[in-house]
């Protein structure tokens, strides 16, 4: 199966044959269906582990980021930000909420994303909370930081995913502190915006997300141009800057065919074998 729209898939190959009516014969592997990347991400104690590890990193670091009034994890802050109150900057997708279900459905359906598919799953609000993410961000409430959640849902979405938050506990899921995609003009799928909306009040100590765009808006260039803008942040990973695991979707997939979107699937393909470092195979 080749997916003809933006999905949530990625390029993976499921070993397998298959006989026929006529006899023994091969058939070729699904293409794009992301399966082994949904079954890791909703099944695997390797990703859950790893998630668990990722926020429990970071709230080991609240006290120290609370304290040191100079520490701050947004471009965005600018002036003098020292007085201000401290504030975390979560994404939501895959990052607080896990929308595995979703992933899952598009791969058992044999079908791929869409917006109205998606819409109607929002709606529905059963994403369950990212192993460590609720523990996290309670712990930041309870010693005063102001917990925003910045997604690029869309805002018909945004009274769906509050409710979806509150369900498990989310502090401060509400109309004030969820800043969806258009929820004012100059809010668009990029989140400087928004980060800078919430610098302008807050010293925001530390952002959390599953995709390179939730910490800056320098995400559209080429696979190497993204490694050399992600050492130019080296400092921040890991004290600033908390990156959750997506195998399912993200920029680092149109990275691979110069984030063209307008290329066939087939090229698209293409690109991203061709972004594969092999191995030659077995010497004969």
């Amino acid at each position: 199966m080749k997916l003809t729209t933006k999905s949530f898939g990625v390029a993976v190959l499921l070993a397998g044959s298959a006989f026929g009516a006529f006899g023994a014969q091969a058939q070729e592997p699904a293409q794009n269906d992301g399966l082994n990347a949904s079954l890791w991400y909703q099944t695997s104690v390797e990703y859950k582990t790893t998630a668990l590890s990722v926020y429990a990193g970071a709230q080991r670091l609240l006290d120290a980021a609370i304290g040191d009034h100079d520490w701050t994890a947004a471009l965005e802050q600018d002036g003098n930000y020292s007085a201000k109150p401290p504030a975390i900057i979560l994404d939501v997708d895959e990052t607080v909420l896990d929308n595995s279900a979703y992933q899952s459905w598009v791969v058992t359906a044999n079908t791929s994303y869409s917006s109205k598919t998606w819409a109607a799953f929002v709606e529905d609000a059963i994403s369950t909370p990212t192993p460590g993410a609720l523990e996290l961000t309670k712990a930041a409430a309870d010693k005063g930081v102001e917990v925003f959640y910045v997604t690029n849902r869309k805002a018909a979405e945004e009274a769906a995913t509050i409710k979806n938050l509150q369900e498990y506990g989310f502090p401060y899921a509400d109309a004030d502190h969820v800043m969806v995609r258009g929820e004012k003009e100059e809010w668009g799928s990029a989140k400087a915006t928004r980060r800078a909306a919430v610098a302008a009040d807050f010293r925001v100590i530390m952002m959390f997300g599953d995709n390179f765009g939730d910490f800056t808006d320098d995400i559209d260039g080429s696979i190497d141009e993204r490694l050399e803008v992600m050492d130019k942040y080296a400092t921040y990973w890991g004290e600033r800057w908390f990156m959750l695991p997506n195998p399912t979707y993200g920029s680092w997939e149109s990275a691979a065919f110069g984030n063209d979107w307008k290329k066939s699937p087939e090229a698209r393909r293409q690109d991203k074998l061709d972004a594969l470092n092999s191995w030659s195979g077995p010497k004969e």
